[in-house]
């Protein structure tokens, strides 16, 4: 672990200052990656996949009554908006909104993410630039250079925070990528629900501009 810690500082001393805000930066991408990863876990588990598609075959039975059920049981996007439509009905105005209001949730700390990858190469870029500045400007002093290491450690300086600059970026490109692709998916199951409710109604003879209603069949076995 000490090993460890002292390749870290030194590492940080070779890159220059720019190594500090990098070091946030990855720290802080690797935290949102955290975060992110059990979110999707807990949409992606049977039980969840489960209630989804007992929830999609509810709306197109037209059954409200079954809908709010699983929906109080799933705190998931996809049971918000399937209550939404159970309570409000399938209209475009209602849909519209249902879904734009979980949006955030889904593509939460993704734009944090895309402003990493574009903010860690510049950062390393910034870093490159000042080792090559500080190598020139010992070359073009006017005192005689006695040591030629001073000059290569401005060198390592720019390779370093080059590398470190892109390789953060490279840690929070797939993730971000990776993310963006499940919230998209997302949108589009949000989307299959909406159009499940309307089949709902279309077929038991309903107005798609009011609220879904229990069949005759399943209030009759409730009580």
């Amino acid at each position: 672990m000490e090993f460890l810690w002292n390749s870290l500082f030194l590492l940080m001393e070779r890159g220059g200052p720019v190594m500090w805000p990098l070091l946030v930066l990855s720290i802080l991408s690797v935290t949102l990656t955290v975060e992110r990863v059990w979110f999707w876990h807990k949409m992606a588990t049977r039980g969840s996949r489960v209630r989804l598609r007992a929830m999609i075959n509810a709306l197109r039975m037209n059954d409200a009554e079954t809908v709010t059920v699983l929906a109080q049981e799933d705190d998931s996007p996809y049971g918000a908006v399937a209550a939404d439509l159970a309570c409000d009905g399938p209209s475009d105005a209602i849909a519209i909104a249902s879904v734009e209001r979980q949006r955030p949730r889904l593509e939460r700390f993704l734009n944090i993410q895309s402003t990493i990858v574009t903010a860690a190469p510049m950062l390393g870029i910034l870093g490159t630039v000042s080792g090559i500045i500080r190598s020139f400007e010992l070359l073009g002093g006017k005192d005689t250079l006695s040591d030629p290491r001073l000059v290569s450690s401005g060198i390592a300086e720019a390779l370093v925070a080059t590398a470190s600059g892109l390789v953060v970026a490279l840690v929070s490109l797939f993730p971000y990528m990776y993310f963006r692709s499940h919230s998209d998916k997302a949108i589009g199951v949000m989307e299959g629900l909406v159009a499940s409710a309307k089949l709902g109604v279309e077929r038991h003879g309903g107005n798609p501009d009011s609220s879904l209603r229990a069949p005759v069949a399943s209030v009759g076995r409730s009580t």
